[in-house]
């Protein structure tokens, strides 16, 4: 069985900035709800709440960055993306600055409706020179995204997980920069998944390859820079095509890097992108948004099976009968 890490960010950020005094955390009055409220108990001197200013908070982190520090804004994706998009855009992706955004609450993974639902933040932030993007699959992706984002040279945006979060990688498997994790390989189809997704799809992919499917799984954690060659060279010899799986609108995010990396390099192979299709969500529980909008196992069976011309006989009862566990270092694929 999986194993299910309660709120990894909190206390594994306390301890890995103990001896980075440089880094320092910016709270938009959401402190608690973003898994600071550590941080804050354990170095106040180094902890600011900007209050429900996010605008001013990204001309305040510029500064800090300036000065030398290395800034971690802690709030909801919306409100680190869309509300201040243009002072991100100026005060720090303009200037280069190693400002760490952190979002929590990437796409549906919220009851709270549109106003919370970060569903455009990885188009956007991928518009911005200078700016990566990274996103956590699971409790190893959510400390290990740390090391990954302090040694880049710039500003990071990091699509965040908090609460209990499952383990879904050997903890001694960190994240790696512009680095995909392959899970499964196979011939006849390439399946890509970021975030909350690749769960959904670990699930449907057992259930794919017991009914003789051979599934390409690949994880993707960097969504920019998105160049990681044995990316394409996973959709590039699928016999049936590629799908791609996000917590995301389908503009702009990982189903169009997909389609942008297939097109400019020529792979004439179909893409379903399984994503939301330029709707808004409304709030509900996220198994239901995820069902709703077509982002969960069953989806993406259904995918397959448009892709491969049949039905694969593939149920919920089915589905729920898959049992996933941590893929120890022994068992997983050596990583991309």
């Amino acid at each position: 069985m999986i194993e299910i890490v309660t709120r990894p960010h909190r206390e594994h950020f306390v301890r890995w900035a103990e001896h980075r005094p440089e880094v320092l955390v910016l709270s938009a009055d959401l402190t608690s709800s973003c898994e600071a409220d550590a941080f804050r108990d354990a170095y106040p001197e180094r902890f600011f709440s900007l209050g429900m200013a996010e605008q001013n908070m990204m001309g305040f982190a510029a500064g800090l960055a300036r000065e030398g520090f290395f800034p971690y804004i802690h709030t909801f994706a919306v409100f680190v993306t869309r509300r201040p998009f243009d002072q991100v855009a100026m005060s720090i992706a303009y200037p280069n600055l190693p400002v760490r955004l952190v979002g929590f609450l990437p796409g549906i993974t919220t009851p709270g409706g549109v106003t919370h639902q970060a569903i455009d933040d990885v188009g956007l932030m991928r518009l911005l020179p200078n700016m990566t993007v990274l996103e956590a699959g699971d409790a190893t992706e959510a400390t290990s995204v740390l090391d990954v984002a302090q040694a880049i040279d710039g500003p990071v945006y990091i699509r965040q997980l908090r609460g209990e979060v499952p383990r879904l990688f050997p903890a001694d498997a960190p994240m790696q920069l512009g680095r995909a994790r392959q899970l499964a390989d196979g011939a006849d189809l390439c399946v890509i998944s970021s975030g909350i997704c690749t769960e959904e799809a670990m699930r449907a992919t057992a259930a794919l390859r017991a009914r003789g499917l051979g599934v390409r799984h690949l994880h993707v954690s960097t969504l920019k820079p998105f160049d990681d060659p044995a990316v394409l060279a996973a959709v590039s010899d699928v016999r049936l095509g590629v799908v791609s799986m996000e917590n995301h609108s389908i503009i702009g995010g990982l189903g169009a890097a997909v389609a942008e990396l297939m097109a400019e390099h020529g792979v004439g192979r179909r893409l379903v992108r399984l994503g939301l299709k330029d709707t808004y969500a409304h709030g509900a529980s996220k198994p239901y948004l995820l069902r709703e909008y077509g982002l969960d196992a069953m989806a993406l069976v259904r995918a397959a099976e448009d892709l491969a011309g049949a039905r694969l006989d593939i149920d919920d009862a089915g589905l729920a009968a898959v049992r996933l566990g941590t893929l120890s270092a022994a068992e997983k694929t050596e990583d991309l």
